[in-house]
């Protein structure tokens, strides 16, 4: 079951791709392992997924285990507390979203002797059920966090409100994409826009996704 869902997800993303003239290599597919066993892991490396993104710090240590060379993504909110836990076994961190997570990375980086990779994440849809900056607050806290020396950020995040039409989803894509634009001194400096899951990737890709962030979709077992 996997293997064939992965050759769809794989389609859907070079669909997508096609249809806005970009290359399939400029989109990186993250395997959400929430749903998965650790035999499910084992058989995506083998398949040649090499990202994988964790959404809880306590429920990813096994699975971590299982894959240690794979690059690992945290994708979920993560309390300050944590970050010394988090930092030293993810490639990034794609929650940053407040001042005093920023100071503990600074402080954690610090401490490992390295640099953290993150995106910020920005709650565009403005719901009150989700994390993440207000969109007019990235300029003032992308000037504020420049000063750590210690964190590198690579884009931008998002978690776009739920619609049956993923096309109802388009203007929220859009706007992350707008705002990043807006607060790059140039693309480069802020290359990675992580937006789109199972029911709207292929949107989110036409949109400007770098990372796509797919769980279900890869290891439903519905069907099995």
């Amino acid at each position: 079951m996997l293997t064939e869902n992965y050759k769809k997800v794989i389609e859907t993303i070079n669909e997508a791709c096609r249809r806005c003239g970009r290359s399939p290599e400029e989109v990186t597919l993250i395997a959400v392992t929430k749903m998965a066993y650790l035999e499910d892991l084992k058989q995506a490396a083998a398949l040649g997924i090499n990202n994988f993104g964790a959404n809880r710090v306590q429920d990813a240590a096994n699975q971590i285990a299982v894959l240690p060379r794979a690059r690992w993504h945290f994708i979920g909110h993560l309390q300050t507390n944590k970050v010394k836990d988090v930092l030293p076994i993810y490639r990034s961190i794609q929650t940053l979203d407040r001042h005093s997570l920023a100071k503990m990375l600074q402080r954690c980086a610090e401490r490992f002797d390295r640099v953290a990779e993150v995106l910020i994440q920005v709650n565009i849809s403005g719901e009150e059920s989700k994390y993440g900056l207000a969109p007019e607050d990235l300029p003032g806290f992308l000037k504020e966090i420049s000063y750590f020396d210690r964190i590198k950020v690579r884009g931008l995040m998002t978690i776009a409100p739920f619609f049956d039409d993923a096309e109802a989803v388009r203007p929220y894509f859009k706007k992350l994409r707008q705002l990043r634009d807006r607060n790059a001194e140039s693309e480069a400096e802020l290359p990675e826009l992580s937006m789109g899951m199972t029911n709207d990737y292929g949107v989110a890709i036409e949109e400007g996704a770098t990372l796509v962030r797919i769980g279900s979709a890869l290891f439903d077992r519905a069907d099995s």
